[in-house]
């Protein structure tokens, strides 16, 4: 069974006025995971929304300015792309959608061994999702259309790593 992980479409990375906005590519990857989510749930495929959600004194902060931070707004999932009825929300704080997070367990309990990662930013949460994703044993696919970062080259080299390295099918 397959299971469709949107990861980060919250405020503060997609939408223009959010504190890590990405650029405009935003809209491409809005659409792409809009598509994504429409032939999913059609499917019947569970969604499920892995969201950066921080603690105001995060750690994260050394590396990156303060983002969804919990209860700013920034940490909500762009409307657009809201999770429906049903829909599951997990809550991350580091750049693996699984670090100490409880997506194993919903997965494994829905009997899920196949997961679609729509998303961003490419090189970071969507990459390090990948790789411990295959570390685990699950099948991934990257949609390319459904994923963007602010920095071009490495989103390249984060789709290119994913495939020749991680065994992630690249759609």
């Amino acid at each position: 069974m397959k299971a469709l992980l949107v990861v980060d479409m919250v405020n503060d990375f997609v939408d223009p006025k959010g504190a890590l906005y990405i650029g405009s590519v935003a809209e491409q990857v809005i659409a792409g995971v809009k598509s994504r989510l429409e032939e999913n749930r059609a499917e019947g495929n569970p969604v499920i929304y892995v969201c950066d959600r921080h603690l105001e004194d995060d750690r994260e902060f050394d590396l990156f300015p303060p983002h969804s931070v919990h209860g700013s707004g920034g940490d909500e999932v762009y409307p657009e792309l809201a999770p429906q009825q049903g829909e599951r929300i997990i809550e991350k704080r580091r750049f693996s959608s699984f670090f100490s997070t409880d997506l194993d367990l919903t997965l494994r309990d829905k009997g899920i061994e196949e997961i679609e990662l729509v998303g961003v930013v490419t090189n970071i949460c969507i990459l390090y999702t990948a790789a411990e994703a295959r570390m685990r044993g699950y099948r991934v696919t990257v949609p390319r259309k459904a994923v963007s970062s602010f920095d071009e080259e490495a989103h390249r080299f984060a789709l290119q790593e994913m495939e020749k390295t991680l065994g992630v099918t690249i759609i």
